[in-house]
């Protein structure tokens, strides 16, 4: 099954209160996976440890103009401004994240650095060659044409300019998944597929991408995956007797809590791994 642009909205909008609860968001700003190290601290460390990667790997400056292709709710996008001094401009499809981040992007007195609007990641309304960065932390995993992504990432991109993501891939086009674990882990995470990190890395290559490299980022991101895992089970049974009381619950609240099961699963079984990858213009 494929999810439209406003089922995916409807995903992030719905489950936004699920984030706060379980995934420390008021404090990491982040629906992402956290990496670990053997610096790393605490969870909220690993969330933010992860934006650290990703501009370590794109070495952004306080000159470059970045895109942040499906912002979520604008972490990503603060932390790239106040440890750069970039510009950055956040996109998503969800009004509920929209109003989140702008809110924050006041509170924290950089609304003139830092922007946010509704925008699909595969189809904006920038001029060609705007940005120096496009940046996608586990977002293009929603997309349902991953090619187009690309194709739209080339072409907002300066001459020179780097592309850099981070996500999940199955490790291969035909899995041996008889429990279809990643099938359900999609169904309640409002993702549609999931693609070889080969097959990302081929296109990027054949868009007009060069220096394209992957990093397998798996095990130091294991922990997070582990506690999603035991935030589903923790979960179980206060979602389902919530399920019960409230039958009109929309469908993602519904099942929300069991795709960090799912993805655990999926996980053990050596069905994902989670990569960043690199690329310029």
């Amino acid at each position: 099954m494929k999810f439209t642009n406003e089922e995916i909205a409807n995903y992030y909008d719905t489950t936004q209160n699920h984030y706060e609860k379980w995934w420390n968001l008021k404090d990491g700003l982040a629906l992402h996976y956290g990496v670990w190290d053997k610096s790393t601290k605490n969870f909220t460390e690993a969330l933010l440890n992860t934006n650290k990667v990703l501009m370590e790997l794109c070495e952004i400056t306080e000159t470059d103009y970045v895109l942040d292709a499906g912002c979520g709710v604008g972490g990503s996008s603060f932390y790239i401004h106040q440890n750069s001094g970039a510009k950055v401009v956040g996109i998503t499809l969800s009004e509920s994240q929209l109003k989140y981040a702008n809110n924050l992007a006041k509170e924290k007195k950089v609304d003139d650095k830092v922007s946010f609007a509704i925008m699909d990641y595969c189809n904006t309304s920038f001029e060609s060659n705007s940005f120096d960065v496009v940046w996608a932390c586990e977002s293009v995993s929603s997309a349902v044409d991953k090619v187009e992504f690309i194709k739209e990432a080339y072409r907002v991109l300066k001459k020179g300019g780097r592309l850099i993501l981070s996500d999940c891939f199955i490790t291969s086009n035909k899995p041996n998944d008889p429990n279809k674990w990643i099938y359900k882990w999609g169904q309640t995470w409002g993702v549609s597929n999931l693609v070889t990190v080969n097959f990302f890395e081929t296109n990027l290559k054949q868009t007009g991408f060069s220096s394209v490299t992957s990093l397998d980022y798996t095990e130091k991101v294991r922990k997070t995956a582990f506690r999603m895992y035991l935030a589903s089970i923790l979960g179980f049974l206060p979602s389902e007797l919530y399920n019960f009381f409230n039958p009109k619950v929309s469908r993602f609240a519904k099942t929300h809590f069991k795709s960090g099961y799912y993805q655990y699963k999926a996980l053990q079984e050596k069905l994902w791994d989670y990569n960043i990858v690199f690329a310029t213009k």
